[in-house]
């Protein structure tokens, strides 16, 4: 029996944690997912390609889709503004599919307040000292943009209580067992199985 509504797993982290490593391994291991493309008033990369990597529009584009309540979250990034279409959104969820937000902690808030639904994940780093680390071991941050990312990660676990699960990722495996675990778990929630519901009401003649 499958399942009849899919789930919105929005998940959120500080930079350097491993966030990104997780949702890769996750939506390998599941062929159920589906990412939501995001609008930006950014220029493309090269390479990217409207509709692909995110739908680019303009600010004044971007602006009256906002303002039209045309986005179930958005943000301003470095000047920048990104936001995730809410009837694409709800159509993936309707043909059963899942979606996995990576996203800041204001866009979690965004979306639990506007689709009242969804799994929504915490993902710690072990320690400060060990995020530090993980952050300078790159070689690519200054001291300028380390400070301002735990800066950040301070505000974001400031925020973390108003999440269903927390995950601390200190060991890999372990992380990623917990995360899946997670998923699985919620999917087997009544909200998600409405088939189910239909058939067990035919079968058992229940109400």
């Amino acid at each position: 029996m499958t399942n009849s509504t899919g789930l919105m797993l929005v998940i959120c982290a500080p930079s350097g944690t491993g966030k990104s490593t997780l949702i890769r391994r996750l939506t390998n291991e599941f062929s159920n997912f589906t990412f939501s493309i995001s609008c930006t008033t950014r220029p493309p990369r090269p390479g990217e390609q409207n509709g692909q990597e995110y739908h680019f529009l303009s600010q004044e584009d971007f602006c009256a889709r906002r303002d039209a309540d045309f986005f179930a979250e958005w943000a301003e990034v470095h000047g920048n503004f990104y936001g995730t279409p809410r009837q694409a959104t709800e159509d993936a969820l309707a043909a059963g599919r899942d979606i996995v937000f990576d996203i800041d902690v204001q866009g979690a808030r965004q979306l639990r307040a506007s689709m009242n639904r969804g799994c929504f994940v915490f993902i710690f780093p072990p320690s400060r000292t060990e995020l530090v680390n993980r952050l300078t071991g790159r070689g690519t941050e200054n001291a300028a943009t380390v400070a301002k990312r735990l800066a950040g990660a301070k505000k974001e676990i400031t925020a973390s209580q108003n999440f269903d699960h927390w995950i601390v990722n200190d060991n890999l495996h372990t992380a990623y067992d917990q995360l899946r675990a997670i998923y699985l778990a919620e999917k087997t929630r009544p909200c998600y199985n409405a088939a189910w519901a239909s058939a067990l009401r035919d079968q058992w003649e229940v109400t």
